[in-house]
C-alpha cells in the first residue's frame, strides 16, 4: 500500500494532482487558470507546502468546486468502508448501509404486507427502486404502483405508505437534503 506524506494538519493535497489529471490539465494550464506558480502547485501536490485560503479558493474554481469542497477532499480519506446492518420492520427485511448524506437499503417483503408509518425520516429525499415484484406507494393526495425496473423519488417528510402487492425486492435510498443559507 502506497503512503503519501501529509501536511502537519493531516491534509492531503495530492488530491489536486488527481483532480488535475482527471480534468486532463497540465500544471501549466492550472497555473494559467489559477494565477499560481507551477512551483507552488507542484509543491502543493506533493504536500510540501501549506495552503492559504486564497490559494484554496483559486484552485477550487479551476475544478468547478467550492473552497470547502476542495478542503473536504483534502481532509477525507479516499474511501469509507461500512458493514451492513440487518433488521426487520413491518413486512420488510432490511439490509442497511449508512454514509454521511445517504442511507441505502436493500429490502425484501412478502405480498400482503404494508408499512403505514415508515421509520422516522429526517428532512430527506427518498428513492424507491423496485427490482422485482409490485409495490404500491400512497401519499395523502397521490398514489403510485411500481413494478420491476421502476423507481419513485419523493420528499420523505410527506406521510407515505408502502403496500406490497407481490413479493418484492427493493432498493431504497434516503438522501439528506442540503440546506445552504
Amino acid at each position: 500500500m502506497a503512503t503519501t506524506e501529509t501536511s502537519p494538519l493531516s491534509l492531503d493535497f495530492s488530491v489536486i494532482r488527481d483532480l488535475r489529471k482527471q480534468a486532463g490539465l497540465t500544471l501549466q494550464q492550472v497555473s494559467d487558470r489559477s494565477g499560481l506558480s507551477i512551483a507552488s502547485l507542484s509543491k502543493l501536490e506533493r504536500n510540501q507546502n501549506l495552503v492559504e485560503l486564497e490559494t484554496l479558493h483559486r484552485l477550487a474554481r479551476v475544478f468547478g468546486l467550492s473552497a470547502s469542497d476542495l478542503l473536504s477532499l483534502a481532509e477525507s480519506p479516499t474511501a469509507h468502508r461500512k458493514t451492513v446492518h440487518r433488521y426487520r420492520s413491518g413486512p420488510f427485511d432490511f439490509e442497511k448501509i449508512a454514509f454521511q448524506g445517504v442511507d441505502l437499503f436493500h429490502a425484501t417483503a412478502t405480498a400482503g404486507g404494508s408499512l403505514q408509518h415508515p421509520e422516522a425520516h429526517g428532512d430527506d429525499y427518498e428513492i424507491c427502486w423496485v427490482r422485482s415484484g409490485r409495490v404500491h406507494i400512497a401519499f395523502s393526495h397521490e398514489q403510485h404502483t411500481l413494478g420491476p425496473g421502476e423507481a419513485l423519488k419523493f420528499d420523505a417528510v410527506l406521510p407515505h405508505t408502502y403496500e406490497i402487492l407481490e413479493d418484492a425486492e427493493l432498493i431504497i435510498a434516503h438522501l439528506t437534503k442540503t440546506h445552504r443559507f
